[in-house]
């Protein structure tokens, strides 16, 4: 049985990826799964630089604005929903776009990551809890390093949360994920944006700026408002946890914005380490004139020549 098609673009958080991709799926009659881990949640549009009401509009969006913002999503959730959208999407007769920066979401789909199905272990979890306590997070990550190496290298040391649940996971009996080598799963073009380092962290300085000054204090207080915890999944993510310090009174106001720039280069940095682990990506650099054009034109040209080879 063939595998269905599915074209993708990826590339650091402000290089453009989401531009690019309504582009590309207004010429093949796309539509566009979002593979940013933040999109799906309602409420977090700032913070989340989520497309605009008129770019949603102009073709159709997946896994965008689909759960509250105190609600879990995981890797596994996007897995098994985006797989499902792209066998929708095929059967309509229409291209499955993929576009996002969470480059687990994305590696994990294409790759088919094998995610398991233990059930989860209090106990267990409340001593491993204590153990990240007592002995630090170094040596918690140590120790899932040797119990599960793949569970591992996807983490961050610093990550406890996750780190606790792959260990648990581990110490059940169980992988948190296995990896099919061979090949794909999906007959997949896979797209990445690129650009200069200074050039990115430009972008990315400045994207915060419009997103304060489009509002993102009062999105964020909104949210607190409303009862929304600081420490669940969604407000633990760059923007809402460093606005959420500052109008809690943990730091003033210059701090938090510096901290969210500097956060978000990090990710940046983060997301450039995930791309490299993807050999299959054709990558496009992007430059200061903003070379969109060009890029989705030499985009829509390699898929031109792929569907005429088969």
């Amino acid at each position: 049985m063939p595998r269905e098609k599915v074209v993708v673009i990826l590339g650091p958080t402000a290089t453009g990826k989401s531009h690019c991709g309504i582009a590309l799926a207004r010429r093949f009659r796309g539509e566009i799964i979002s593979g940013d881990s933040m999109l799906v949640y309602r409420q977090m549009n700032i913070g989340t630089a989520k497309p605009t009401e008129e770019e949603l509009r102009m073709v159709p969006h997946h896994l965008v604005n689909i759960l509250p913002p105190d609600a879990s999503y995981s890797v596994a959730d996007f897995q098994q929903q985006a797989a499902e959208l792209i066998h929708q999407i095929t059967l309509r007769g229409n291209l499955p776009i993929l576009v996002g920066g969470t480059g687990l979401y994305i590696k994990a789909l294409l790759e088919d990551y094998r995610f398991s199905s233990v059930e989860e272990n209090p106990e267990l979890r409340h001593r491993l809890e204590a153990y990240a306590r007592e002995q630090g997070t170094g040596p918690l990550f140590d120790w899932l390093k040797k119990e599960d190496p793949v569970a591992a290298e996807r983490l961050h040391p610093n990550d406890v949360r996750r780190v606790v649940r792959a260990l648990e996971t581990a110490l059940s009996g169980d992988r948190v994920s296995q990896v099919k080598q061979n090949e794909l799963k999906y007959d997949a073009v896979v797209f990445g944006l690129s650009m200069e380092r200074d050039f990115l962290y430009e972008r990315i300085n400045l994207r915060v700026d419009r997103m304060l000054e489009g509002g993102l204090e009062e999105e964020v207080r909104t949210l607190l408002k409303t009862g929304v915890p600081s420490d669940c999944l969604s407000m633990k993510s760059l923007g809402y946890r460093q606005m959420a310090e500052y109008l809690t009174g943990q730091c003033d106001f210059a701090t938090a914005v510096d901290n969210i720039k500097k956060g978000t280069r990090h990710f940046a940095k983060r997301q450039i380490t995930w791309y490299k682990k993807m050999p299959y990506i054709h990558w496009f650099p992007v430059n200061r004139n903003l070379n969109y054009e060009k890029i989705v034109t030499d985009m829509a040209d390699i898929l031109e020549k792929k569907d005429k080879r088969m």
